[in-house]
Order: structure tokens, then C-alpha cells, then sequence
């Protein structure tokens, strides 16, 4: 049996990318106990630092072991008991996930769509609220399926002037998009370490507000074996999973350090090191090169004589779709990329597979020779394609993007 030794690949796609060479020497540093000194202030540590990425004074804020599915399920069946209403504004297939993951918790979904490539205005919102009268509003904040970037800055408003709570998935923009959790009024969000964040997936951050933290300790429910005479009994239904109930997992990270699951070691140190990375480099910096090396990736597809896809407007900054010109075998080109180059980009789900293209600037691949090397190329490729393009058309525009943007 021969040792695990991938080949080497530039991830250039929606996610998972290159993680930070930096995070992958944190995950190789020696375990200790899970009540080690070193580890519980370890998890302590990494709670400030998510503070500080989360842009938030949410106590609770901490990781979910597990990928960014995991935080997802974690908050959606922790903060919905079986019966209460979540309305889900759909605009990609992660909002057709979060529906799903609520239909699982035993909630009653609504749902509103608009066309993929498209986001809801947040009057399109506030009149699904008034008319569903939710207990939570779930919402992805952008959608890699259609690289598009749902607003957010009324919505926490508007849940809570309907009695709801507002969730917010932040998979794919959190570190490379503007993110405020405590101005914006979220009450829950949950990302992955896999795209902005600059390293492995496998680790969830999460962060609760002071009254989603209310709405899951009324369903607090100690396991046997490890209950005092102290711990009431719940007053709401038990949340329906015991590894994702974040009552418990609130106590685990907590002073308490109440013992739930054994915590992924590697990961926390993933984790910490991620978010002590985004915080030397200052969130508004990270932000602002995803923003840089994005504009750059757009400019050159569109130097190649590619279309891109959906409201520009509304593209989150670290991926952008572009549409495969007629007469071009997407799959084969994204094949040639890999054996030839080392170079991966997706393409996308149902509507979308085989019609675009997805191709990501983000985390430690958010860098200018990364996007130059990407677009040089796919213009080789679409040549041997078929396809006529401008020779170095995308590498000069994406120059163009880079000279404008120097000091």
C-alpha cells in the first residue's frame, strides 16, 4: 500500500482551495489531552480570535467539529424545535440545503425563490416574514452554486420586528467578504475553514447572540452520566442531536468544560491559526485583497472573451461564474487544466452544471500570481479548445486591475 502523497494542484475552483502553508504546520504541532491547560486555553484563544474574524462580542463563539454542513445542522436543529416555522429565501442550491436540513429538525419550511443568478431584495424578505411569522429566517449570505452575495444588513431588523431570529450561513464569504455580525443584527452564523478562511475543511466556526443562546438553553439537556443535581430539566424538546446540540457544546467550550465529545485536536489548531492569520492581516486588509485579486479574475475572463454569469452586482468578491461558450466541452477543458497544469475549476449544480464555469480567488490563493498563472492558462486551453480569444488578452486585463489598484 503506497503512502498518501497527492500530486501537487493549485485549487483555482468555488472551494475547497490551497490551504495557508502556515495552517498546515499548526495542524502538524504534538496533541495533548482534551483538559491539557494548553488545550483548554488553546480553545480559549481561539474564541477571541473568531471574535475578532466574526466582527462580533458574542460570547459564544467557538468551533463545531465538523465541516461547514456541521455547523449548519448544528444551529438550524438547535435553534428550531419540531413545529416552529423557518422561512429559507432560496437563490442557489444552499438554500435549497438549508430547507432541507430544517425539514430533518422537523420545522415547518417556507420558502421563497428568485432566479439563480439573482438575490431578493430585503423587501422581497420582509414581506415573507410578515406573511409566515417565523421563528427563524435562515439565509445563505453567498451562494457558490451562483457566486452570488445575499444583502444582509436589513434582515436582522427585520427578523427581529417579527419575532424572529436571523441565521446566517457564511460558508463562502466569511474573511473575504464584509461580514458584521453584531451591526447587521445576526443571531447565528456558521462558516468553513475551506474557502476565505485559508485552510482545511473540517472545523466550523460558530457565534450566537445573546438571545439565539437563550432560545437553545431552554432545550438544555445533560446526558445522563455526566448530570448534576443542578441541571434542570429542559423546557423545550430535547434538541434532536446529541453530537451537533449546541447546549452542550455551549458547556464545553464554556468555564464548565463539561465533557461532550473528545475536540478535534488538529482541527483547533486549523482553526486558531486561520483566524490568527485574518486577524494580524486586519479583516478590512483580507477583505480588501479578495476584493483586489477578484476584480482581477473578473476583468481577465472577460479579457478572454468569456461571458460572465448573474447580477455582477451581487458577486461575492472570490468567485465568479463564467458562462462555457457554445461549441466547448466545459469538462474537458477543466481536465486539461488538471493533467496539464495543475490547475482545478468547477462548474456547477442542476441548472447550472456543464453551462458555467466557477473559478475562485480566495484564502491563501486570493494572490496575484495565482490569478495571472490561472488565466494564462485557461487561454491556452480554450485555444486548443477552439475557441478564439485575444492572445494574453486576460493576463493584461487582469494587469490593468492590478496597476490601477497600486499606490
Amino acid at each position: 500500500m503506497r503512502q498518501v502523497h497527492p500530486p501537487a494542484r493549485l485549487l483555482m475552483g468555488p472551494g475547497p482551495v490551497d490551504a495557508d502553508p502556515r495552517v498546515l504546520r499548526a495542524m502538524a504541532a504534538p496533541l495533548v489531552g482534551q483538559f491539557d491547560p494548553f488545550m483548554t486555553d488553546t480553545m480559549t484563544e481561539a474564541m477571541v480570535l473568531w471574535r475578532t474574524v466574526w466582527d462580533t462580542a458574542n460570547e459564544q463563539t467557538l468551533l463545531v467539529d465538523g465541516t461547514s454542513r456541521a455547523g449548519i445542522e448544528a444551529a438550524l436543529v438547535s435553534l428550531l424545535e419540531p413545529g416552529e416555522r423557518v422561512l429559507v429565501p432560496v437563490f442557489g442550491r444552499f438554500g435549497h440545503l438549508l430547507a432541507e436540513i430544517g425539514a430533518r429538525a422537523g420545522a415547518e419550511v417556507h420558502t421563497i425563490e428568485t432566479e439563480w443568478g439573482t438575490v431578493f431584495d430585503p423587501g422581497q424578505i420582509e414581506d415573507a416574514v410578515r406573511r409566515v411569522r417565523p421563528r427563524v429566517v435562515a439565509v445563505v449570505h453567498g451562494d457558490t452554486s451562483t457566486t452570488m452575495a445575499q444583502p444582509l444588513a436589513d434582515l436582522g431588523r427585520i427578523a427581529h420586528e417579527h419575532d424572529a431570529l436571523l441565521y446566517v450561513d457564511a460558508t463562502a464569504t466569511l474573511g473575504g467578504n464584509p461580514f458584521h455580525t453584531d451591526e447587521w443584527g445576526v443571531d447565528a452564523a456558521t462558516a468553513g475553514l475551506q474557502k476565505c478562511l485559508g485552510g482545511p475543511s473540517g472545523s466550523a466556526p460558530v457565534t450566537l447572540s445573546p438571545a439565539a443562546v437563550a432560545a437553545i438553553e431552554r432545550r438544555r439537556h445533560v446526558e445522563a452520566g455526566i448530570r448534576t443535581a443542578d441541571d434542570v430539566a429542559p423546557h423545550g424538546e430535547p434538541i434532536r442531536s446529541n453530537y451537533l446540540d449546541l447546549a452542550q457544546i455551549m458547556e464545553y467550550w464554556g468555564p464548565r468544560r463539561l465533557n461532550h465529545h473528545t475536540e478535534a485536536t488538529s482541527m483547533l489548531y486549523a482553526a486558531r491559526e486561520c483566524a490568527r492569520l485574518l486577524v494580524a492581516e486586519g479583516m478590512a486588509t483580507a477583505t480588501g485583497r479578495h476584493a483586489r485579486h477578484g476584480a482581477a479574475m473578473l476583468a481577465g475572463v472577460r479579457g478572454l472573451g468569456l461571458e460572465v454569469f448573474g447580477d455582477v452586482a451581487h458577486k461575492m468578491h472570490n468567485v465568479v461564474a463564467v458562462r462555457i461558450p457554445d461549441g466547448v466541452d466545459g469538462d474537458a477543458v477543466r481536465g486539461a487544466l488538471l493533467d496539464d497544469f495543475g490547475i482545478e475549476i468547477g462548474t456547477s449544480f442542476g441548472p447550472l452544471h456543464g453551462v458555467v464555469w466557477r473559478i475562485g480567488t480566495m484564502g491563501f490563493n486570493a494572490r496575484r500570481d495565482a490569478v495571472l498563472t490561472t488565466l494564462a492558462a485557461l487561454e491556452h486551453e480554450l485555444r486548443r479548445a477552439g475557441f478564439a480569444t485575444e492572445p494574453g488578452g486576460g493576463v493584461t486585463a487582469a494587469l490593468a486591475v492590478y496597476e490601477e489598484a497600486s499606490p
